[in-house]
């Protein structure tokens, strides 16, 4: 196998729809025609070339405040209005998401990676403007370089306050953040075969290197700057000695106003040439976006040689190239690795809406359907154990640590979850504004199938009009919904079973041609009988497709 050789064949509907679903939280059907027939290199390079990193921010989503539809991040801290705006945050990321109006991008997906990575919480963070700071240093450096990545996110006032590194002072040392930041963001626990990659002396030395740092104003009303800071009067000037793990590194004690920094340097740039660093990375990456599996074979051809190109002098951790080259592999298109993961409820329920087209409302000027609609979108997700910017601990969403991996997503309880969601694009029963419902009108997507539907049958032939068959509306609805084909096995019995009930299919043909026939003139009651049968035959079908296991995997 070819393993990380670059994926050279032109994308078909399948793959280009692979590759949207593993570089996006999923397509629409729109995007999937545009990729087909691409080259891998090309398609990538499309998704990297519609990255935006300045949106419009956040607003006011009330319409009852007098500042409705303003910014309001870069003012003063309001705290009776601290939850509110936070929500607006996250119905802001939410929406870079799940919009449709841009072009596809490679950003919002990778930095959902990263904020599963680099962990803090809205619930402990609290105050909002730092959770605005962390999300945009999250989007700004998830294609930068590693090395400055962690080196921000180390002062970032958000982590600082989730993992008490402003408590981390000279004498009495907070090691919190020093362990994480080791366990969970740089060289991991253990390596592939199970040994310890540090100790608790080098816990204890690395949290002494980040005496010093705290952030300003937190939650202090009416104050505006949250920029980190050092004090130099708080930070252990003492030398820094590691152990084996790290080639017995010395870290020099400094003193003065760059102590802090200067001793950063230092720390990251040993973290970073830890051997297992680089490994630990690409095996998250690699997880995210190819297989929660990685065997012996994988991590030998794969993880391996990818972490030597990570860390090579002429990458030097920069993200991007890592991405692209996985993306872009032969492993990341094999068979074996399409349809290998368990939706998470981002890709469920963003995904969803996506495919199926549920535009979201403008933020600037529709803001109160806006507000309605990530109202629906963050409960939905909330509910399915991914509540965003929310995770239930710094380990991340557990489906994505824990042995189960993503099978972690479905259970009895969420199981039943997803079936509700799926059922609201059946049944439109949520209300985003007067003209707006969740769902699909299945009868006039299948009324595309027919391009003369308002041309009467009789008198003219049969024959001279296109056919509406049962198995014509199962392939419409069937689009790109499944990883993989349906067998004719499985064609028949949504037909013959779940569509039509045990009629002939004969019995489908004349209800739509009788529905055509008296669209045109609309006469009661016999119009309304024929058009709540063949809807009802159709959210019979539909509703069952969306809830076959095929769509709960990517």
């Amino acid at each position: 196998m070819p393993y990380l050789d670059l994926y050279s064949t032109p994308l078909t509907a399948k793959t280009a729809a692979h590759f949207l679903r593993r570089a996006t939280v999923g397509p629409t059907l729109a995007e999937i025609a545009n990729f087909t027939g691409k080259t891998a290199s090309a398609a990538y390079n499309d998704l990297l070339t519609a990255v935006n990193y300045g949106p419009a921010q956040p607003i006011i989503e009330d319409e009852t405040m007098p500042n409705f539809q303003q910014t309001y991040l870069a003012g003063p801290f309001v705290s009776d209005k601290n939850f509110d705006r936070g929500t607006y945050v996250k119905h802001w990321w939410l929406s870079q998401m799940t919009r449709q109006d841009v072009a596809p991008s490679l950003l919002e997906k990778l930095a959902l990676f990263w904020q599963n990575h680099f962990v803090t919480s809205r619930e402990i963070v609290g105050d909002y403007r730092f959770l605005w700071r962390y999300i945009n240093l999250i989007r700004n450096n998830s294609l930068g370089n590693f090395r400055t990545f962690v080196k921000e996110i180390t002062k970032d006032p958000a982590m600082l306050v989730y993992l008490n590194g402003n408590e981390n002072v000279k004498g009495t040392p907070n090691e919190n953040y020093a362990r994480e930041l080791q366990e969970l963001f740089t060289v991991g626990v253990k390596n592939f075969a199970g040994e310890a990659n540090y100790n608790e002396d080098d816990v204890k030395e690395a949290s002494r290197v980040l005496t010093g740092w705290y952030h300003k104003n937190f939650w202090q009303e009416n104050s505006t700057n949250i920029t980190p800071a050092f004090d130099k009067d708080k930070h252990d000037e003492a030398d820094k000695i590691f152990s084996f793990h790290y080639s017995n590194t010395k870290i020099i004690g400094r003193t003065g106003l760059t102590a802090g920094d200067l001793e950063l340097v230092d720390l990251v740039n040993m973290l970073l040439a830890h051997p297992e660093t680089s490994k630990f990375i690409c095996r998250k990456l690699y997880k995210w976006y190819v297989n929660p599996e990685v065997s012996a074979d994988i991590e030998t051809n794969v993880i391996i040689p990818l972490a030597e190109f990570f860390k090579s002098p002429a990458n030097d951790f920069a993200i991007e190239p890592v991405i692209k080259k996985l993306m872009t592999s032969q492993i990341f298109f094999d068979d074996t690795n399409i349809g290998s993961i368990i939706k998470s409820p981002a890709e469920f329920v963003l995904g969803t809406l996506r495919f199926l087209n549920q535009p979201v409302p403008n933020m600037a000027t529709d803001t109160v359907s806006f507000r309605k609609y990530f109202e629906f979108v963050d409960w939905q997700m909330n509910i399915m154990q991914m509540n965003i910017l929310d995770q239930p601990s710094v380990f991340g969403y557990e489906p994505y640590y824990q042995s189960s991996l993503s099978k972690g997503w479905i259970g009895s309880t969420t199981l039943a979850l997803r079936n509700t969601y799926s059922d609201a694009f059946i049944w439109r029963w949520y209300q985003v504004n007067a003209n707006y419902k969740i769902g699909v009108d299945l009868v006039e997507w299948a009324k595309t199938l027919q391009t003369n539907f308002l041309t009467p049958i009789k008198p003219f032939s049969p024959a001279t009009t296109t056919a509406i068959s049962a198995a014509s509306i199962l392939d419409l609805f069937s689009k790109h919904l499944f990883v993989n084909d349906l067998y004719q096995a499985q064609k028949d019995f949504l037909i013959d079973t779940i569509m039509l009930q045990g009629l002939p299919r004969a019995a489908w043909q004349a209800d739509w041609d009788s529905f055509r026939d008296l669209s045109n003139t609309k006469p009661m009651p016999a119009f309304q009988d024929t058009f709540n049968g063949v809807q009802w035959r159709m959210q019979m079908l539909f509703r069952y497709m969306l809830k076959m296991a095929e769509f709960q995997v990517f």
